[in-house]
Formats: C-alpha cells, sequence, structure tokens
C-alpha cells in the first residue's frame, strides 16, 4: 500500500475533509469506491483484429482484462444485434484505481493539448464524477504509433458519501486540476 495517492488521502485529505465537514467518524468522510473506464467500440465489432487489438490497448491502460459489453436489444439502423459486442469496460477498485488515478493526474491530464482543467461541472447528483477524452492513444501505455484510429473513452470516478460539493472538494484535494472559471 505503498502509493501515493492512497498515502496522501490517509495522512492529509481525510483529515482535513473531517474537519471541513464537521464529521467525526472518518469512515464518512467521501472517499474514492471505485474507477469505470467505458468505451463504445462502433466499427470495430465488425473487425476481430481490430476489436481485439483495441482490447488489448484498454487492458494495459487499466492493468486489468476488460469486459466486453453485449448490446441488449438489435437496432437495425445501427447494423447491430442483440449480443454483438457494443463496447469494452473495465472497473478499477483499490490500488489498482489509485495507481490509475495517480498516472491519470500526474501523467496523462498535463499530456493532452491546449489543457486548462477539467470541468468542474461534470458531477451527478450523488458526486460521482465523469471525464470524457476524446484520445486514448494519450496513455503511456500505447503506442500511439500502432494505433489504427483514436478512441474515446468515458472515466468515472464513484465516490462513497459524497454529494457534487464534497466530491469536488475530495477530488480538489487528491490533486485533480479542475478549470478555473
Amino acid at each position: 500500500m505503498s502509493n501515493r495517492l492512497i498515502v496522501l488521502y490517509k495522512t492529509k485529505v481525510q483529515q482535513e475533509l473531517a474537519l471541513e465537514l464537521g464529521v467525526k467518524n472518518l469512515m464518512a468522510v467521501p472517499r474514492i469506491g471505485k474507477v469505470v473506464i467505458n468505451a463504445g467500440v462502433g466499427e470495430l465489432a465488425k473487425s476481430k483484429d481490430s476489436f481485439e487489438k483495441f482490447k488489448n490497448e484498454l487492458t494495459a491502460i487499466t492493468g486489468q482484462s476488460v469486459s466486453v459489453r453485449p448490446a441488449k436489444i438489435s437496432v437495425a439502423g445501427f447494423n447491430v444485434r442483440a449480443g454483438s459486442p457494443v463496447g469494452v469496460a473495465g472497473t478499477l477498485r483499490g490500488v489498482r484505481m489509485y495507481d490509475f488515478l495517480d498516472k491519470l493526474i500526474s501523467v496523462v491530464l498535463p499530456r493532452l493539448r491546449d489543457f486548462r482543467g477539467v470541468s468542474s461541472s461534470s458531477f451527478d447528483k450523488s458526486g460521482n464524477y465523469s471525464l470524457g477524452m476524446a484520445d486514448h492513444t494519450v496513455f503511456p501505455e500505447v503506442d500511439a504509433v500502432k494505433v489504427e484510429k483514436a478512441r474515446h473513452l468515458e472515466i468515472t470516478i464513484v465516490i462513497k458519501n459524497g454529494s457534487p460539493d464534497k466530491s469536488k472538494r475530495l477530488l480538489e484535494l487528491m490533486g485533480v486540476p479542475f478549470e478555473i472559471l
């Protein structure tokens, strides 16, 4: 348990949030429960090689195998049949989650072109934060030369005991760079 973000949360963030929120029990302080990485495959589902290649890239990004998400219903207009793959997703918890967040905050986000911070309006009513990325090749595990096409990713940070305001403060203390309005 030597991850930088775990140590930061346990030693600084948890106590500071407890003081700010007036919470006596540290278990009531907002904390990150899991991170879900999700990507639609679109036309990749038609080419097995391309689909497997993208699935392997997402596996490298998450550090664990990802699951294939099948279509629930058939949609003739999109040439989608029930049961055919429409997306891939990975759910990270524990040390892998903190490793991924550390990499996202300190390596990936600064590599984005014209980056001025992440949006502070992407919280849902439960305090979960969603971040869309237009290009998965900014992750250091992906060799941009070998990628056929840059794919979109959706990253959702699920926060326990949170509201939008509490969750934003938690992520600020963890080092997430929010845009200055």
